[in-house]
């Protein structure tokens, strides 16, 4: 005989100790943050092994990106109305049988393939284990406290990335970055059954198929515009009708949501200065992060001539920063609030791309190592302001939702840095890869340099007093 655990209120779920199904929480990012970043050291062996183009590689970082910010806001609501552990269980099951899926694959059309298959899994686990923690921590502090954890690891995970990747490829093959995800998966589906507590929205929300077909069409047409405008030409019909597309997607997208009465993306959420913020953000932010990543892989690869191992260790500064500094951002955010560390972040990475500006053949390896360790202090301390402006101010009942918002920012900043700094820097390009790749690159240094720029203008934005104004407005009317 079979029980099935009970459906707890968010008022009672702070008594089923929190800091554990915290844990149990993060350890699913984990998973997820390291397989994504992780691809990027692996990227070079695909090609090899694979017969894989430059768009190709590109694609095999944003079919699962993309996907996955196009199906985060439908988790999220999904999960509020059906049980968060309930959901969450299903997307670790769907991410576990896409690794192994991704990690069979023989030829790059079905390796995208189960990339995007992953991709719907890892949809349903991001927002749905934030709206988990958001209920299960009712005290302001310890949930601002608990974001900032949340918000280390996702930073730490993609900052460790680079290393366990060049790790398992040069060890084993570019296989094995996806054979990690299974062992994590399967203990996180037990402790998920063994301590999460299962959790819904005190009233159901109901579903919304056109404001999410015209996210996913959105997204889908804007990114697949940007990869495939270099080979197919900026001026040709299928880009110009993409972009287009695009932005009739976006322009009807308020205009319908704001005739419903559930949407899935609930317009009045952008009334306040902070949410907004949160959102340009983390798109800044992990556009900055997503180029980086695919354009040092190439360089220190292709250029340098360094293994997928080697290559990874010499992004370790990037990782320590991350994880020493990730958790101290959070306890900032918790005490005196999220702009010192947005301004930070927005320093540390506009002098680290000052100094890849200067990117050469020749670069010595302590000046990659500054410039490493400088992005990932400022990425460092990143995301736990953006997360914790995110969902302060938002009723708990639209949590998920909420998250989902701030984890569909991070995935479209992700898929947009993938596609633009390779993009303007493959434009740049003269010559063979091997030598013409680091004056090329400079460009796409450039366009990191005005993303963390604009961090820094927006951490006094985003926390004027007329922000926190527009923010206690918003929370009224939504009745948080």
């Amino acid at each position: 005989m079979t029980t099935t655990a009970p459906t707890l209120a968010p008022d009672q779920l702070d008594t089923r100790r929190p800091y554990t199904i915290l844990a149990v929480c993060c350890l699913s990012l984990f998973v997820v943050g390291i397989d994504s970043s992780a691809v990027n050291l692996a990227l070079p062996s695909i090609r090899t092994d694979l017969g894989a183009s430059s768009s190709q590689l590109q694609w095999v970082v944003d079919a699962y990106t993309l996907v996955l910010a196009g199906l985060l806001m439908l988790s999220g609501s999904t999960a509020d109305r059906l049980g968060r552990k309930r959901v969450f269980l299903v997307g670790l099951t769907v991410f576990g049988l896409g690794s192994v899926l991704c990690s069979v694959a023989q030829d790059p059309g079905l390796l995208i393939g189960a990339r995007v298959l992953q991709a719907v899994g890892g949809s349903m686990l991001n927002p749905v284990a934030m709206s988990i923690i958001t209920n299960v921590f009712t005290n302001a502090r310890e949930r601002a406290r608990a974001i900032g954890v949340w918000g280390g690891v996702i930073g730490l995970s993609l900052a460790l990335g680079p290393v366990v990747g060049g790790a398992l490829v040069d060890a084993l093959s570019w296989r094995a970055v996806f054979w990690l995800n299974v062992p994590v998966v399967l203990a996180a589906v037990a402790l998920t059954l063994r301590i999460v507590p299962e959790s819904r929205a005190a009233r159901s929300r109901r579903p919304d198929p056109a404001g999410q077909t015209l996210i996913a069409l959105g997204l889908t047409a804007l990114v697949f515009a940007v990869i495939e405008g270099g080979s197919l030409g900026w001026a040709s019909p299928v880009i110009l009708g993409s972009f287009a597309v695009a932005a009739l997607a976006f322009v009807a997208l308020p205009m319908v949501e704001r005739r419903r009465a559930e949407p899935v993306l609930d317009p009045r959420f952008f009334r306040s200065i902070p949410f907004s913020g949160a959102v340009i953000g983390a798109v800044l932010g992990f556009s900055a992060m997503g180029g980086f990543l695919f354009l040092n892989t190439l360089y220190l690869q292709e250029v340098r001539g360094y293994s997928p191992l080697h290559a990874g260790l010499l992004t370790l500064p990037m990782a320590v920063a991350t994880a020493l500094l990730a958790p101290v951002s959070g306890r900032l955010v918790g005490s005196i609030g999220p702009r010192v560390p947005m301004v930070v972040a927005g320093i540390g990475i506009s002098l680290s791309a000052l100094l890849l500006l200067r990117l050469s053949v020749d670069t010595s390896v302590g000046y990659l190592l500054l410039a490493y360790a400088l992005f990932g202090i400022g990425f460092g301390v990143l995301n736990a302001p953006i997360t914790n402006a995110a969902v302060s101010g938002m009723p708990r009942d639209q949590a998920g939702v909420a998250a989902a918002v701030a984890s569909t920012s991070r995935q479209v900043g992700t898929s947009l840095g993938v596609a633009v700094l390779p993009a303007v820097t493959l434009a740049a390009l003269t010559g063979p890869l091997a030598t013409g790749l680091p004056a090329a690159s400079h460009v796409g240094w450039t366009v990191m340099l005005g993303c963390g720029l604009l961090l820094v203008v927006l951490a006094f934005v985003a926390t004027s007093r007329a922000a926190h104004a527009s923010r206690d407005r918003v929370a009224a009317e939504l009745g948080a």
